[in-house]
């Protein structure tokens, strides 16, 4: 009797463990479990942890509570302003309800995929360019507005929601790259301006301070050749003055004074400038000196006239009458006296009275006695 009461308790022992193994369930800590009894729809959510049902009657179908990345399948289509773009973005979402996630849609994780996929094209058709590659959080906001909306009646909401990358045909990029290029040349031509109109005032100033001390000029004359120089170059540039240029200008003797009048003494004009070059080789230096101290008198003080000035009053110490020599002849008139056209014309007199001295046309003293 004993024995068929311990067999009896070890077969009822041994059914329970195999009841309990087939209706014991382990739900996890990120999970959910939604029971169907007989196909009905049991109101209580299993907790995580152990949970039993009952076999064969009872159906425990798991929910995950985890956020679910879900990359949205690059999107091409047409921006407002008539662009083709294609877009690719990426949805983060979670279940909320378990039980409406399993009642209400089939496959929740694909009916949100199809969802984001047709709110992308629809955010492209109602944006323009500029707001795809500038104001993506504006769109994001949107475009997550656009899928939580339905989401909410499965079960799901929608976390948040990222456009990935714009792609752009290869014609667009190398418009908006020549757009880039032109708008930063502007700006650096701006920043050009800007900096030469701050250097001309600068230089102004400088030329201002330089006037007062005409010593200013001749030293930073000197600091541009020293600094030319520093270069080791074998071409020297050296500046001089604009004055001196414009006096040479009107130095030079004009290509038509020689038909400028009829006259004997406009025409024996070219002559006596021609005469005073070679005159000018036997000229004494103090009078050339004192010719060029006088032209260089006519410069104003306190300018780069004094350079030339100085270069002028050396020419005339050296002995070098061709820059006076041309200046005197070709301000020189005829006729006035007191000048060195006159002087040379005076000179040409006595070697042509010689010269037919020597013919015999004239009566020169000694040799017609010689002669006769």
């Amino acid at each position: 009797m004993i024995e068929e009461l311990v067999t009896a308790g070890a077969a009822t022992a041994s059914a329970g463990a195999l009841y309990v193994m087939a209706a014991a369930r382990v739900v996890k800590q990120y999970e959910r479990g939604v029971v169907f009894r007989l196909g009905r729809l049991l109101p209580e959510v299993r907790r995580p942890g152990l949970t039993l049902v009952v076999p064969i009657v009872d159906r425990l179908h798991k929910v995950s509570l985890q956020i679910i990345t879900l990359p949205i399948p690059a999107q091409e289509g047409i921006t407002r302003d008539n662009v083709t773009v294609r877009v690719d973005a990426v949805v983060y979402f979670k279940v909320v309800n378990p039980s409406d996630a399993l009642v209400r849609v089939e496959d929740y994780r694909f009916a949100v995929s199809q969802m984001a996929q047709t709110s992308l094209r629809s955010i492209i058709g109602k944006s323009e360019l500029d707001d795809l590659l500038s104001n993506r959080e504006k769109l994001n906001q949107g475009l997550e507005l656009m899928i939580d909306n339905p989401a909410v009646e499965w079960g799901v909401t929608i976390d948040r929601v990222e456009i990935k990358d714009v792609s752009l045909p290869e014609t667009m990029k190398r418009s908006m790259a020549r757009q880039a290029e032109a708008d930063r040349e502007r700006r650096a031509r701006v920043i050009n301006a800007d900096a030469e109109l701050q250097a001309s005032k600068k230089l102004a100033g400088a030329a201002q301070v330089m006037s007062e001390q005409p010593a200013a000029l001749q030293l930073r004359l000197l600091q541009t050749v020293v600094a030319v120089a520093a270069e080791k170059n074998s071409t020297l540039v050296l500046p001089f003055p604009v004055e001196l240029l414009r006096f040479l200008e009107r130095a030079a003797p004009l290509p038509g004074a020689q038909e400028a009048g009829a006259s004997p003494a406009s025409s024996g004009q070219g002559a006596t400038a021609a005469t005073a070059a070679g005159a000018g080789e036997a000229a004494d230096p103090e009078a050339l000196a004192a010719q060029a101290r006088e032209l260089a008198g006519e410069f104003p003080p306190g300018t780069s006239g004094d350079v030339v000035r100085q270069l002028l009053e050396g020419l005339g110490e050296k002995g070098v009458p061709g820059l006076v020599g041309e200046r005197a002849v070709s301000e020189a008139e005829p006729g006035t006296p007191g000048t060195l056209a006159e002087a040379e014309g005076e000179g040409e007199g006595e070697e042509r009275t010689d010269a037919e001295g020597a013919d015999g046309s004239g009566d020169a003293p000694g040799e017609g006695g010689t002669r006769g």
